[in-house]
């Protein structure tokens, strides 16, 4: 097989808007996987939440979880790289989300802080809920035992659009990626999916050719702008769409499926 290493990205990718994973791309997948080729999740999403997902499509091994800012090998949870950032940074941050009224997050590889947990509006609480995370109340940094690997905002698009620019004109400290509609996270500035595979690919002997990554959002882009070959979904921005080499279907029609089936099992 011509790909020996294939990262998917999960939401809007792997799952339908329902957050499902269809059996088409569950099958797929396991045919990629008896043929040789070694397939990574590599998300947005909290490890603990991403494990289930891999267990369903009867994977094991690595996972990129946080953004590209977690490394993890899947079978003991065991972290073998994360992009640590400096949590009193993000205060400037955190007092513009409080004064906006926006929510936010702070992570580390496996736990989640909110700014009071018990004051959680209605819609984080579906969000994380739906996730199956526990988030616990934000403590003073120098609490932190393990490091922050990502801190993210969650409002409604406009204020979400608004704050990116208004960030973008405070200086890079950190990297800032819309990794959603109504979400932006920030991370280490060298934290990026793009990073993380091409540092899994370093770590199994895999040539930057012999990648194959399938994304549909910007922060998918730093992937499909490494691998051999990018792949977009047909529900991506068409900025995420340029920065692909191919387009395939979109995530309700088992997108991810019909690209593997292309450039891999034909």
């Amino acid at each position: 097989m011509k790909y020996k290493l294939i990262a998917l990205d999960v939401d809007g990718t792997l799952l339908n808007d329902d957050h499902l994973l269809s059996e088409e791309n569950k099958e797929t997948v396991a045919e990629v996987i008896r043929q040789g080729a070694r397939i990574v999740l590599c998300t947005g999403r909290n490890p603990k939440n991403v494990i289930p997902i891999m267990k369903e499509l009867g994977l094991s091994g690595y996972v990129i979880a946080d953004n590209g800012a977690v490394l993890l090998q899947s079978d003991d949870l065991t972290v073998l790289h994360q992009y640590g950032l400096d949590g009193r940074g993000l205060d400037p941050y955190i007092a513009y989300c409080r004064e906006h009224g926006m929510h936010f997050d702070v992570n580390t590889a496996f736990d989640l802080y909110v700014d009071n947990v018990e004051y959680l509006a209605k819609e984080a609480l579906y969000m994380y809920e739906r996730l199956d995370l526990e988030p616990a109340s934000l403590p003073a940094w120098e609490e932190f035992r393990e490091p922050i690997v990502k801190f993210t905002v969650f409002s409604t698009i406009e204020q979400i659009t608004e704050a990116e620019r208004e960030w973008g004109t405070w200086g890079p400290a950190f990297s800032i990626q819309r990794s959603g509609d109504f979400f932006i996270d920030f991370m280490h500035p060298e934290a990026s999916k793009g990073n993380a595979v091409k540092m899994l690919a370093e770590r199994l002997d895999i040539k930057r050719e012999e990648v194959l990554a399938v994304g549909n959002y910007y922060n998918d882009i730093s992937m499909l702008t490494f691998a051999g070959l990018g792949v977009a979904m047909d529900n991506s921005p068409l900025e995420v769409k340029a920065a692909a080499a191919v387009v395939t279907g979109t995530n309700n029609e088992h997108g991810v499926s019909a690209a593997l089936k292309k450039y891999c099992l034909s």
